[in-house]
Order: structure tokens, then C-alpha cells, then sequence
């Protein structure tokens, strides 16, 4: 006999542990890893000041940090890095979390994430729409912008180095990629 797939769902996590893990599921299937290190605190940091900053001067909504719950549907609950929520998006903020896709999620790989932030979390993002999904990898000390067409991501810039940058959605962004690393 074959076994009996259990469907987690928003109720199930709500009664998961707060043990200092990252619970996640993923399309009705529960997804744990460790805390976060150090090192990747301070790329979280080191981002999230300059973002917050570029989006509260010009008023474009808001900037949201981990742990904050992402739900992207019933079965299917996520917790990004960091999130901005444009405007027209800020209504999706409730007492749960983000209901729906924000505008844009922002995942820094470590050695437990990486393969899920590149390909699980890159196909469940796309399937509910997320606009924009970058994606900072530390150790390479690379920011991927991808940006969602037609159902799928495509890359619209990698920064690095010393250089200011602009990355979707932030046209006039100056963004110092190097400034993020710890």
C-alpha cells in the first residue's frame, strides 16, 4: 500500500514550535532549517539598511525582514530574508503576515539554503506571481535580480563590486554591492 501524502497547511504551522528554526512549507510539505549564522545576519543587515532607507525617503512602501510569514496560499508558507511590499501591495500586510506575494523577496544563500532558494523557492515564487526575486550570494559576493516574465525568471542584472547599481524594482537605486558584505 502506498503511503498517504499528508497536506500541511497555515493551521499546521501556526502550531509548529517556536524552537528558533525556519519553518517553512512548501506546497503542503513541512521544510525546517537552522537558524541563520552570524555572517548571514549581518548580509541581512548590511542590505536591508540601504533598501529601507531608498524606499522610505521616496515613500514606496514597505521594507519587512525574517521572520515575517509570506502566505503565498494555504499549503504554501514561506519566509524570505526580506521583502519589500509596494504601496499598492501594503493591504496584504495582516495580522498573519503577507497574504500574497510581496513585490519583491530577497533570499541570502547560506550552505542549509542555497539549493532551495535556487530552485524551490524560485519555482513556488513564479507559480504565485512574485514579481521580483533576488537572490545574495555571500560567499561569491553577487546580487541576482530576476525578475518575472511570462510565468518565469529571468536575470536582469548581477551586481558586484565597488560600483553603485540599480536593481528592479528601484530604477534609481545606488545600491554599493560590496557594502553588503560583511
Amino acid at each position: 500500500m502506498a503511503p498517504v501524502r499528508v497536506i500541511l497547511t497555515y493551521k499546521d504551522y501556526e502550531a509548529l514550535p517556536n524552537d528558533g528554526r525556519i519553518y517553512e512549507i512548501h506546497e503542503g510539505e513541512l521544510y525546517v532549517t537552522p537558524a541563520p549564522t552570524p555572517y548571514h545576519q549581518i548580509t541581512t543587515r548590511n542590505l536591508f539598511r540601504p533598501l529601507d532607507a531608498h524606499v522610505r525617503a521616496r515613500d514606496l512602501g514597505e521594507v519587512l525582514f525574517a521572520p515575517i510569514d509570506v502566505i503565498l496560499s494555504d499549503i504554501t508558507i514561506v519566509q524570505p530574508d526580506l521583502v519589500f511590499i509596494e504601496k499598492a501591495r501594503l493591504r496584504q500586510i495582516s495580522s498573519r503576515g503577507i497574504e500574497g506575494p510581496p513585490t519583491l523577496a530577497v533570499q541570502i544563500l547560506s550552505p542549509s539554503t542555497a539549493q532551495v532558494n535556487r530552485t524551490t523557492h524560485f519555482q513556488l515564487f513564479a507559480r504565485h506571481g512574485l514579481p521580483y526575486y533576488w537572490i545574495v550570494d555571500p560567499d561569491a559576493r553577487i546580487i541576482e535580480a530576476h525578475v518575472l516574465r511570462e510565468g518565469s525568471y529571468e536575470v536582469a542584472a548581477r551586481a558586484t563590486g565597488p560600483n553603485p547599481v540599480s536593481l528592479p524594482p528601484f530604477p534609481d537605486l545606488h545600491l554599493i554591492p560590496d557594502a553588503i558584505w560583511p
